[in-house]
């Protein structure tokens, strides 16, 4: 058998997988979206459900409503974000992690509920889909099959948003969601999936068609025969006299048709009376304030219900309260609001059923659901300026569903769409533009490009108060009439900092220290803190100058201690490197900057080390009047580049700007910073003469 013949089946076997591995991807993401967006829609809906469970487990005095209705909308919020991730294949390790252990944990309650059934409906699709709990427990553990396929290998997820734009998608997705809770908070939810949305005829959803399946009993008898022998029979086989009847059981074998609505009924509290018929029969207009318990009803809106009841007595309309609560409670609301309209009781369930909204106002006629509102929404009196025969709001109006449902598209899944597409677009002429620039120097010299080209002047202990202020004044006056083709930064002495921060040109020219402490405040005489530095006006600081690690001793230890205290008030740090001329001599300038890498910034996460600006200053080429060629800084940079790859990855060391430090000048500027891993100049004495610096600025440009 050939090599070829032998690969063959791993490379469709390799297919089968992924195609395995996304199809799962598709049917997990699809359900969580949907999961969490029908519960999200309803968030009152799914506060009570989590309640129900809480009570199932006995739990109920340990959670009041404010924590029930703050896990509904975060339980709903995670779902549909854990869906949008998994479907553009955002974070796809840590989230195809997630999905497993929330499908590990609800599959286990999912059990619970099929076994122990302490409540009839999972409300995992809120009202949208109702299972049964063993439906439900199945329905988990495919997805949870499905979880565990995309776990064992989540790179194989396909991306539909580059890495780039993936943080687009998730804040927005994260917005929209939270958005929408608020709103469906505030006013009602954005889709009613309930039996008493607008439109929805109350009497007709609590019939029983003809011809409906009735639901299915068997009766089993138990017979003692007179030998003492103890069977059970049915009506089937039921057995001659010589059997007693000893007992009998009846146990429902099927169920039959249930209609929607099955337990509105409308009580009237002084006489007892079922006014149910009476109500939905009427042929005119009836206002029902609905609230489940007015004890905890909002009464910000008294004057504004008080109105429209005066409106429904001028109008001849019925009007009256529907409420769970006892006698102290509807007592209670009387005193307050001086209401004058009955009160009528009902179930508190049904009361939640039918309006999310405490209280909430229901507008029916001949038994139909014409319009509901929040009590935050109710109408005023310039909505009600004419009877309710005349005005919009007095009839059934379900076109909203369909503006709710191109509301959704318009300002959610048509952004995303266009977004998906200009970036598949503009990833297949990236790869087009890659396949054609495939020759390595240019991708080097393309690189370079990408990355920051910087200049900095390190004046050293150099200079007075006056003199410095005069050079930055001069340098700020010539870049600004001359632009920079490159960033350019001055690090001057601390007691310049201060004074020469207000004159510069931020977009010109950055500022920056030549040290700061190790610590980050005390009784430290002479010490100047990171904090001090950045209070300045300063954005840069150089640490680990060779001088400073041969002068005064600074340690790998203290440079760490200094760049996290530097990144902390949001310094950027110009970090040295650099071999002497007895290492360099013994060929061990890799080992030098290797080891002075690892030993202070080698230990941030990535994406603070991608803050840092290495400079490399061979030690023997400082103030020595000798310069390394520039094949040899060409050479060591290319291998800082290189360990750097080794540690972070390609991507970041292709971002990180490597600077040469070493007796750089005008002369020599040109050919140093032509070479693809040259991305600059950390300039001393050249620096101190505005001429002289900006010459080997203007190399940039040549």
């Amino acid at each position: 058998m050939t090599n070829n013949q032998k690969e063959k089946p791993t490379v469709w076997k390799k297919i089968g997988s992924d195609l395995l591995i996304n199809i799962s991807k598709l049917v997990l993401s699809i359900t969580f979206i949907l999961s969490g967006f029908v519960k999200i829609v309803d968030p009152l809906g799914t506060q009570y459900k989590i309640a129900d469970y809480i009570e199932a487990m006995g739990l109920q005095q340990y959670a009041p409503d404010i924590l029930t209705l703050a896990l509904s909308v975060i339980i709903s919020s995670v779902e549909f974000i854990l869906g949008i991730c998994l479907l553009f294949a955002i974070h796809r390790r840590v989230v195809s992690r997630l999905i497993l252990v929330f499908m590990i944990v609800m599959t286990m309650i999912t059990l619970w509920l099929a076994v122990e059934n302490p409540i009839s409906d999972c409300g995992c699709f809120g009202d949208a889909i109702k299972l049964t709990n063993w439906q439900t427990f199945w329905k988990n553990v495919v997805l949870l099959i499905a979880a565990a396929i995309i776990s064992y290998r989540p790179l194989a997820m396909l991306r539909f948003i580059s890495l780039a734009n993936q943080w687009i998608v998730l804040h927005y997705s994260v917005v929209f969601i939270l958005v929408t809770a608020g709103y469906s908070l505030y006013s009602l939810p954005l889709f009613d999936f309930r039996p008493y949305h607008i439109g929805a005829d109350i009497k007709k959803g609590m019939e029983i068609p003809e011809g409906a399946p009735q639901p299915q009993f068997e009766t089993t008898f138990i017979m003692e025969s007179k030998t003492g022998e103890r069977k059970e029979f049915t009506i089937d086989n039921y057995p001659d006299s010589t059997w007693t009847f000893i007992d009998s059981k009846t146990v429902q074998i099927s169920d039959g048709y249930v209609p929607p609505i099955t337990d509105f009924s409308i009580i009237d509290r002084e006489t007892g009376e079922d006014m149910t018929q009476q109500v939905l029969d009427d042929k005119g207009y009836t206002f029902m304030l609905v609230s489940p318990h007015l004890e905890n009803a909002d009464d910000s809106q008294l004057d504004l219900i008080n109105q429209i009841y005066e409106y429904a007595q001028d109008n001849d309309y019925n009007f009256f309260s529907l409420t769970a609560s006892g006698d102290q409670g509807i007592n209670l609301w009387r005193d307050m609001t001086g209401a004058e309209y009955d009160f009528y009781s009902a179930d508190d369930i049904t009361l939640k059923t039918i309006i999310r909204s405490n209280p909430g106002l229901v507008l029916i006629k001949d038994g139909v659901v014409v319009n509901k509102w929040s009590h935050n929404q109710l109408p005023t009196e310039y909505d009600l300026n004419d009877r309710l025969e005349n005005l919009a709001i007095g009839q059934v109006d379900t076109e909203p569903v369909s503006r709710r449902i191109a509301t959704i598209i318009l300002w959610f899944i048509l952004p995303l769409f266009i977004l998906t597409i200009a970036d598949r677009i503009w990833a297949w002429s990236k790869w087009l533009k890659e396949k054609e620039e495939s020759n390595k120097i240019y991708k080097l010299l393309k690189r370079k490009n990408m990355r920051k080209k910087i200049v900095a002047g390190n004046w050293k202990m150099n200079m007075n108060l006056q003199e410095g202020v005069a050079l930055a004044k001069e340098l700020n006056e010539a870049l600004t009439a001359d632009k920079p083709n490159c960033d350019v930064v001055i690090c001057t002495p601390f007691i310049h900092l201060a004074t020469v921060a207000p004159m510069l040109d931020e977009s010109i020219i950055g500022l920056g220290a030549e040290n700061c402490a190790d610590k980050e405040k005390g009784a430290y005489t002479g010490e100047v803190s990171a904090e001090m530095v950045k209070s300045t006006g300063a954005q840069y600081v150089i640490l680990g100058h060779s001088e400073r690690r041969e002068y005064y001793n600074e340690t790998p230890e203290i440079l760490k201690e200094k760049v996290l205290l530097a990144q902390k008030n949001d310094l950027k740090v110009i970090f040295c490197i650099g071999e002497s001329k007895e290492e360099r001599e013994a060929n061990k300038q890799n080992e030098v900057v290797k080891a002075e890498l690892e030993g202070s910034v080698f230990n941030l996460p990535a994406e603070d080390f991608k803050k840092i600006i290495i400079a490399y200053e061979p030690i023997w080429a400082i103030g020595t009047g000798l310069t390394a060629t520039a094949e040899q800084a060409e050479e060591i940079h290319a291998y800082i580049r290189q360990i750097i790859a080794e540690k972070y990855g390609q991507d970041v060391a292709d971002e990180i700007s490597i600077l040469y430090g070493g007796s750089c000048k005008a002369s020599n500027a040109p050919e140093l910073f032509s070479k693809p891993n040259i991305d600059g100049g950390l300039i001393g004495g050249a620096s101190l003469k505005a001429a002289d610096f900006k010459g080997i600025i203007d190399a940039w440009k040549k």
